[in-house]
């Protein structure tokens, strides 16, 4: 007999089962049990691949597709027992979309076919189809998982996110409808956010957070108290004072208890090199101590500058900001190295040969390479592209951030057309290899995507994480390594290139 526990449990759609029936966790034919009278419990079907997943030994996320194909003979026999059940094919078709696996989309067509109303299969499409490389297609789909609940305001936000690209306007208005309709959700507050993060106009970032610190309190919505420590930035560089200001409204908040003390000390060595008081100005800054990660360091980096060289300490400043120079390069840095370098009887080519000195300090070999290419049965090595100067990513296609960044690597890359830049993807996930050649052509990106493994890219290349990006010179030497390109700093990337290009 069927415990009633069980079927309470699963029948009311809980992917958990509660802790006080925990001492009775049903087995894999107890759940099977459940699901032939109950074939519409997603609850059911969640806990019995849950299960399943359980009893295979070593199941882990990397084999997720593998140990999901063990249960399509178990699935094709619910859906012929079942054929209205739109719940059957969604389970199967969701376990696969979760281990992100090509082999999920006829699964879940089939789930919508059924029932248009089921907002969830909806959604798993559209993040496949963002995986083919099918950007219509996903942005077709998240609109029909909106539209199938528009009371979630997560379909809402990713439906306006696919906007982004194309079509800047819609996607700035449809954020600010989002925050208008769910201004109790975390994810209103995400798309003022990422509205402010994502803007190139400074006064446009200030407007939208300080829209989210109004509409979205920093101290309730984590997305909001992410927003502030960018506004905090900026107006820490621009308007010092709305930075303190701003840093005392929040000082009782996780993470701003040093903020105003900061502030206050930009706004006095401000005053100071005005006043031509570097030596205090000096000393001041020698005092802030930020992390090594903070979006900060280089703007502190330039205030030390700026006392060193009012103290006479040219050499110093210039040096100082070489060293950012070399590895982080932006157009600021390089109009402050000229002023610098022009007061030491440096002109721009010489300012380059120390950026170069500098650079040759971590300069190593790439490490050599020959893996299969998707276009053909042939391969390609590190040696085919001496020569070129070569922008590596290590990326996967179930890889939200690299499929985010590759619209900024593609905007740089296609500006050195017709000069010697190779741009490369080694994918390190085989179960994903489906996706790859219907990834390029519906994107449109120009990379030679290669194959490989995690396990070769962490043993060869060190890659703990994708993206994992590298800049590699004509000659096979790594020049620079684990950075990240966004909107921001599309700049930066192409400084890299122009740099690497001229020295050959």
């Amino acid at each position: 007999m069927i415990c009633k526990r069980i079927i309470a449990i699963l029948i009311g759609g809980l992917p958990v089962v509660p802790l006080a029936a925990q001492q009775s966790t049903p087995g894999l034919n107890e759940l099977k049990a459940v699901i032939t009278k109950y074939p519409d419990s997603l609850g059911a079907h969640q806990e019995y691949i849950k299960a399943f997943r359980k009893s295979i030994p070593n199941a882990s996320f990397r084999n997720g597709d593998s140990v999901v194909s063990l249960l399509k003979g178990q699935y094709a026999q619910w859906a012929k027992q079942f054929p209205r059940s739109a719940t059957v094919p969604f389970a199967i078709g969701e376990a696969y979309a979760d281990a992100e696996s090509p082999k999920a989309k006829p699964y879940l067509l089939k789930a919508v076919e059924l029932n248009p109303k089921l907002a969830a299969a909806w959604k798993d499409l559209s993040i496949d189809a963002d995986r083919w490389g099918d950007q219509t297609g996903a942005r077709e789909y998240m609109g029909k998982a909106s539209a199938a609940d528009p009371s979630d305001p997560g379909y809402a936000f990713y439906y306006a996110m696919d906007f982004e690209h194309i079509d800047g306007q819609k996607w700035r208005s449809m954020l600010y409808d989002l925050a208008k309709k769910f201004p109790q959700s975390e994810r209103g507050a995400q798309g003022l956010y990422w509205l402010g993060a994502r803007s190139r106009d400074t006064t446009e970032k200030v407007k939208v957070y300080e829209q989210l610190r109004s509409l979205y309190p920093p101290a309730k919505f984590s997305w909001s108290s992410g927003g502030m420590d960018d506004l905090f930035s900026i107006y820490l560089k621009t308007a010092p004072e709305k930075a303190a200001a701003l840093a005392t409204a929040l000082k009782g908040q996780e993470g701003w208890g040093a903020k105003d003390t900061l502030a206050g000390k930009i706004i006095s060595v401000n005053a100071f090199i005005q006043q031509g008081k570097f030596k205090e100005a000096a000393d001041l800054l020698t005092g802030i101590k930020l992390s090594r990660y903070s979006r900060l360091n280089t703007f502190i980096a330039s205030l030390k500058a700026r006392a060193a060289h009012g103290l006479g300490n040219t050499d110093e400043a210039y040096n100082s900001l070489a060293a950012i120079y070399a590895k982080d390069p932006t157009d600021d840095l390089w109009k402050e190295l000229e002023v610098y370098g022009k007061a030491q009887g440096k002109d721009a080519q010489q300012i380059d040969k120390d950026i170069w000195q500098v650079r040759q300090q971590t300069i190593k070999p790439a490490p050599p390479f020959d893996l299969g290419l998707y276009t053909s049965s042939g391969t390609a090595s590190l040696e085919s592209y001496k020569g070129k100067v070569i922008l590596l990513t290590f990326w996967f296609p179930g890889c939200g951030p690299c499929r985010g960044e590759f619209p900024y690597f593609q905007n740089v890359i296609n500006k050195f057309k017709g000069q010697d830049v190779a741009y490369i993807g080694i994918n390190v996930s085989p179960d994903q290899d489906d996706y790859v050649l219907p990834f390029m052509k519906g994107t449109g990106y120009s990379f030679t995507p290669l194959r490989a493994t995690d396990d070769w890219a962490a043993k060869v290349y060190k890659v703990r994480g994708e993206p994992t990006n590298f800049l590699i010179d004509q000659n096979g030497q790594l020049v620079f390594t684990d950075f990240r390109i966004d909107g921001s700093n599309e700049r930066t990337l192409e400084l890299m290139i122009s740099s690497v290009l001229k020295r050959k």
